[in-house]
């Protein structure tokens, strides 16, 4: 079993129950997020249930605070998964490019940046997982958030089909829906997101389902049968269908 995981955007949803799951099986644990007490809380929960937690509070679009989460992957770690990340509203056109730069920089440049800090010690012990979350949006037409999750699909292919053979796999977790705060981040209280009750998925099926398929080296990770049937029917469609029936939730 992974010796040592560290996980970002780990103070709650997707992030938190990566944690929850890795600690269970015997890894000790590396928080990384913003939020200290959200942190805090969820290392005591870990360490309740016999596990261990370490603490790294850090803004990752902070190039100093960054730099701290890359020094200490260098020092060594067994798993890695780049889950930090937040969704835009849809309106391009209207938004603010600002903040549609940091979006950016969070979801590919972060991901790169620490996937890079990772790779050297894996590659030397020749063994190693990284897990980029990415998201069904990566896989059809769906804004800037999917051209984003698009390019950690497409990096995450690269680098698994180029470091598999060496030990170390990388598997990029494309979820659907999933009941988290993610969409309460975006001003959408839960039932208002506009997306039917049968689309949605947990966070603890989303990582049991992505662990095991990172366990098998699978480059892309489709958590549930459902997901796996929509991806493959929107490949047969027209985008102009696609992006209409992908705009109807957030």
């Amino acid at each position: 079993m992974t010796r040592t995981a560290l996980v970002t955007g780990a103070s709650s949803g997707i992030g938190a129950e990566y944690a929850r799951q890795l600690a269970a099986r015997g890894a000790d644990v590396v928080l990384v997020a913003r939020d200290r007490g959200a942190l805090q809380v969820l290392a005591d929960e870990i360490e309740g249930r016999g596990g261990r937690a370490e603490i790294l509070v850090a803004d990752l679009l902070d190039p100093a605070q960054r730099r701290l989460v890359e020094e200490r992957l260098e020092q060594g770690v067994d798993l890695l998964v780049n889950s930090a990340g937040y969704g835009l509203s849809l309106g391009f056109a209207s938004g603010d490019i600002e903040d549609e730069a940091r979006h950016l920089e969070l979801h590919v440049e972060v991901t790169m940046r620490l996937t890079r800090a990772a790779l050297p010690g894996m590659l030397a012990r020749g063994r190693g997982r990284i897990l980029n979350i990415a998201s069904v949006a990566a896989l059809v037409p769906r804004g800037t958030y999917g051209a984003a999750k698009a390019w950690v699909v497409s990096f995450s292919r690269w680098a698994n089909a180029v470091y598999a053979p060496r030990g170390v796999t990388v598997t990029a977790v494309c979820p659907g829906y999933v009941h988290t705060n993610f969409h309460e981040r975006l001003g959408l209280p839960p039932g208002e997101e506009g997306v039917a009750g049968w689309m949605w998925l947990t966070a603890p099926q989303v990582v049991r389902a992505s662990l095991k398929e990172a366990a098998r080296g699978r480059a892309v990770s489709i958590p549930s049968l459902r997901y796996k049937m929509l991806v493959a029917v929107s490949r047969l469609l027209p985008d102009r269908l696609v992006v209409a029936a992908a705009s109807r939730g957030r």
